[in-house]
């Protein structure tokens, strides 16, 4: 075989690892992943041996969000602002997306329940599955954990576990950090930029509207569908949107995307020196 001839083989063997925008964009041409679950063991041992001590939790929601994009929106958008922000701080892992958490009540269906493929589950469940992944994390090494959150309806339960841990493990090196700052500055610097940008607050949205799209068009384009905004009309709360998506872009996504992962990094590099 040609030297040209292995080296392509060796880059389609690599891309087929990385396939997703999220993993792409996090991992430069080269670069170890920084994601847990694609890496062994024994390749984590190392990485934490080496000083990749910062664990990053990433939680989003599956849930519906209008006709136009996917039930796993949060899940796609937190794993791969994630693998940013693990790239931009050097020493960081991400650990798996959890994807199962409280969306509302069942009997009767509430709010997004009441869309077929929402799922929920009880909130201690929740905390629980949260408090074991940051208790597994600290057993293999990991000195901060960060939790971070795509939703708004659980921030509270990321900080209630954190600071249930952090008093428990007062006097160990490890600590728990629920870092608000990635979901302040999806929800409040973000549309601030888009009003900046000339949109108005009734476009933006608070759901599956122009926010919302965009930043899921700059993360992952193949979660949202176009074909269901062509009409005179954007699709209503009956639908599951509050705001007008019909203008989103990626570009505008990217204003977030960067206003995200700047505010987060920031945030957690100054929890962590405080410890």
């Amino acid at each position: 075989m040609s030297r040209v001839l292995r080296l392509l083989l060796l880059a389609l063997l690599a891309g087929a690892g990385c396939a997703t925008t999220a993993c792409a964009a996090a991992t430069a041409p080269g670069a170890p992943s920084v994601y847990l679950e694609e890496l062994t063991w024994t390749e984590l041992r190392d990485r934490i041996r080496t000083g990749s001590t910062t664990a990053i939790v990433p939680v989003g929601g599956t849930e519906q969000s209008g006709p136009h994009l996917a039930l796993g929106k949060h899940n796609a958008r937190v794993k791969a602002l994630a693998g940013r922000i693990a790239t931009s701080l050097g020493n960081a892992i991400v650990a798996p997306v959890i994807a199962y958490v409280p969306e509302g009540g069942i009997d009767p269906p509430v709010a997004h329940m009441r869309f077929p493929g929402t799922l929920t589950t009880p909130e201690a469940a929740f905390e629980t599955t949260l408090e074991y992944a940051a208790r597994s994390l600290r057993l293999h090494g990991f000195r901060d954990i960060v939790l971070i959150g795509d939703h708004g309806g659980y921030q509270k339960s990321l900080a209630k576990v954190a600071a249930r841990l952090d008093r428990e493990w007062a006097s160990a090196p490890a600590r728990v950090h629920a870092v608000e700052a990635y979901y302040r500055a999806a929800e409040v610097d973000y549309p601030a930029a888009l009003r900046r940008a000339g949109h108005a607050d009734a476009e933006i949205g608070s759901h599956a509207g122009l926010a919302d799209t965009a930043l899921t068009l700059a993360l992952e384009a193949r979660d949202v569908r176009p074909q269901a905004l062509h009409g005179d009309a954007a699709p209503g709360a009956a639908e599951g949107v509050h705001g007008d998506p019909r203008r989103a872009t990626a570009a505008l996504g990217q204003l977030g995307v960067d206003l995200i992962v700047a505010r987060t990094v920031e945030a957690i590099r100054h929890d962590v020196s405080r410890h």
